[in-house]
Formats: C-alpha cells, sequence, structure tokens
C-alpha cells in the first residue's frame, strides 16, 4: 500500500473581507469559527479612528487582493452611508466584489457556508439571511399565548 504524496488544493471559494467601525468583524469571524469551525479565506478590516482613510484604503485594497482567488470577494460592512461601506463601494470598479451593508451573524455564517455560489447570488442570500436573523423573541411568544 503506498501513500498517496499529493496534497489537495481546497476549492476555488469567493472571499469573506468583514469591514467594521472598531473590532466587530474581527469578534463575528470569531464567533463564526466558533460555531463553523476554522475557515479559510476570510478577513476582517477594523475602522479607527486614528487611522486615516488611504492607509484604510490600503488595507481594504490588500485584504481584497489577498482573499480573491478568481471568484471574488463578498464585502460585509456595519452600517450602510458608514465610512466601512463608502469606503468599500469605492473599491466596486475595481474587479469583483459585492458590498453588504448590515452585516450580523446569521449572515455572516449563511456567507462562509454558501462561499461556492456566484459572488451576486452569494450577495443575495448574505441579504437574505441578515434580515431573516432580525427576530424579537417576545412578539412570537405573544402570539402563542393569544392564539392559544
Amino acid at each position: 500500500m503506498t501513500e498517496n504524496s499529493e496534497t489537495q488544493t481546497p476549492p476555488k471559494q469567493v472571499g469573506v473581507l468583514v469591514v467594521t467601525h472598531g473590532e466587530v468583524g474581527a469578534a463575528l469571524l470569531d464567533a463564526a469559527q466558533m460555531i463553523l469551525g476554522p475557515q479559510q479565506g476570510c478577513s476582517a478590516v477594523s475602522i479607527q479612528v486614528s487611522r486615516g482613510v488611504e492607509e484604510i484604503v490600503v488595507a481594504l485594497k490588500s485584504g481584497v487582493s489577498k482573499l480573491d482567488t478568481g471568484l471574488g470577494v463578498v464585502v460585509l460592512t456595519d452600517l450602510f452611508g458608514g465610512t466601512p461601506t463608502t469606503l468599500s463601494l469605492s473599491l466596486f470598479k475595481g474587479g469583483n466584489l459585492e458590498v453588504v451593508a448590515g452585516v450580523n451573524l446569521p449572515m455572516l455564517i449563511k456567507v462562509l457556508q454558501d462561499r461556492m455560489l456566484p459572488l451576486s447570488e452569494l450577495a443575495a442570500r448574505a441579504k437574505e439571511a441578515g434580515q431573516q436573523g432580525i427576530v424579537v423573541p417576545g412578539e412570537m411568544l405573544r402570539k402563542k399565548a393569544v392564539g392559544s
């Protein structure tokens, strides 16, 4: 019996860059990996007041470049209209990129699970998962109590 010495290369997948105010993105990635296990091809960029716009844009370009394996990169940002989204959108012309604002943990988990999908479909699923992840449990409990 002989061992196969070839190493199997992982399949290409969409890169994931989480761009947020402060360390929120890094914390979301940590939480997602706690649930799903270690993930390749994902990173976070923190927007800090102490960093200049040029420095942040360089970090974003570098992150996108490192994460793009040919299928593109989905950039998940925290707040539409905020600096993370605005600066991420400035890269939109420069390649195979989708930006989805309003990142939450359900959205990030869905994106990490479905990274083999085409970029535009992945962005649509990210939006749907993010919206479905917003629940007010008390409303559900009140409706259930009224219907009993």
